[in-house]
């Protein structure tokens, strides 16, 4: 397995809508190799999801984990694969969380998302699941189907004045939150 090199703000490649992923693509050894890579660079950059447009690959794929150790879950999310997802809203309640990007790094920025949603998407052999997911493995998922339409967590913010430096907020802005 390989670390990918992650496509930062401003590279054309996360501004683009992604294709989607053809049957013949899940039988294809560098398909899954890709797959593999993406889970392993998710691993060294400490996230909890990575999109294919953030390896500069222009594919509706993405992978997700988040660890029991995360105290932004309620709960574990073993690794999952979203091929070709699609979102849909599960009420119209929505929640403010902060969000920070492996294309962004360094920053955090107060994101309103989806509290609840179901996922349809394909696994990585190809088969089609159904999931239902709420909170922070929400904000995952969408954080994560927004790199594959083009868009970033800095789009969706409602005010920019709480972009904050990583180091700052842990320093500032956490300690009142809690």
């Amino acid at each position: 397995m390989s670390i990918l090199k992650v496509a930062r703000l401003a590279h054309p490649v996360l501004r683009s809508p992604s294709k989607g992923v053809p049957k013949e693509a899940f039988r294809d050894r560098l398909f899954q190799k890709l797959i593999d890579d993406m889970r392993e660079t998710m691993y060294e950059y400490e996230g909890v999801g990575l999109a294919a447009p953030q390896v500069h690959e222009g594919l509706r794929l993405a992978v997700i984990e988040v660890p029991a150790s995360d105290e932004r879950a309620r709960a574990e999310v073993p690794f999952l694969v979203l091929v070709n997802p699609v979102v849909t809203p599960l009420g119209d309640e929505r929640e403010n969380g902060w969000e920070g990007c492996l294309s962004i790094p360094d920053l955090r920025g107060l994101v309103p998302r989806l509290k609840r949603l179901k996922l349809d998407a394909l696994d990585r052999d190809g088969k089609p699941y159904s999931l239902e997911a709420a909170d922070f493995f929400a904000r995952v998922i969408q954080h994560e189907c927004d790199h594959l339409d083009g868009d970033l967590y800095v789009d969706r913010m409602k005010d920019m004045r709480s972009l904050t430096f990583i180091k700052e907020f842990e320093d500032h802005l956490q300690k009142h939150e809690e």
